[in-house]
């Protein structure tokens, strides 16, 4: 399984954000979203193959009962599964971060889905075959749907502009067995000032149509640093 890093920082994202938590982060991906904040894990992976027990051993030298398996994708990796049961054996809090494009029947406490709204889609003049690929790719309901029925389930989506707004709302009329509580809207941004400007009426919206709003915690405290 290729990890790019496996490192001790604390949840910045969703409903556990401030939790102290250990990351496996995953390399490899099966979209390619013009804003990827991991793009050592998409545009440019990197990373080792790592047998299912070496990663075990470095989890649990890290002292944390809460583990997040994120990427890239891990869905991508068979070996998903193996992981998730060794975690499980070590009484780990186990949140799988996905795309929501991919399925396997990993054992999980949370099952964090950040779906891909148009917005994500790299342009023509940046790649070409990802720009087709990646629209094409970034949107399985029956997956979707597999995930909300299966496990416990946070969604974040990614949002830019207010236009996206509308994009997304389509996209849960699509899906009504999406629960509303289990919705959370992110600033898409990874410097302090730009997250700021748009989570200010991203705030105002969650607030008036009844989404959480999803801060990116991480940046606020330690800045767009890998590792954290």
């Amino acid at each position: 399984m290729r990890i790019a890093e496996i490192y001790k920082s604390v949840q910045g994202e969703g409903f556990l954000t401030g939790t102290e938590s250990i990351f496996v982060r995953t390399s490899g991906c099966n979209l390619r979203c013009w804003y990827c904040d991991t793009p050592f894990t998409s545009w440019r992976p990197e990373g080792d193959d790592l047998e299912i027990d070496e990663i075990l051993h470095q989890v649990a030298k890290l002292n944390c009962s809460h583990v997040v398996v994120t990427g890239g994708e891990p869905m991508l990796f068979a070996e998903l599964i193996p992981l998730c049961g060794g975690l499980r054996d070590m009484n780990c809090h186990i949140t799988i971060e996905t795309a929501g494009t991919l399925y396997l029947p990993v054992e999980c406490d949370l099952m964090s889905v950040s779906p891909k709204l148009a917005n994500s889609t790299p342009s023509v003049e940046l790649d070409a075959k990802w720009h087709d690929r990646h629209e094409r790719s970034r949107h399985v309901p029956d997956v979707m749907r597999r995930l909300v029925d299966e496990y416990r389930y946070q969604l974040k989506f990614v949002v830019d502009q207010p236009a996206d707004c509308d994009e997304l709302e389509q996209y849960l009329d699509g899906l009504p067995e999406i629960k509303q509580d289990r919705v959370m809207l992110m600033p898409q941004g990874t410097d302090c000032e730009r997250l700021e400007q748009t989570g200010a009426w991203l705030k105002e919206y969650c607030a008036k149509h009844g989404y959480r709003f999803c801060a990116r915690r991480h940046i606020e405290l330690y800045g767009f640093t890998r590792g954290t």
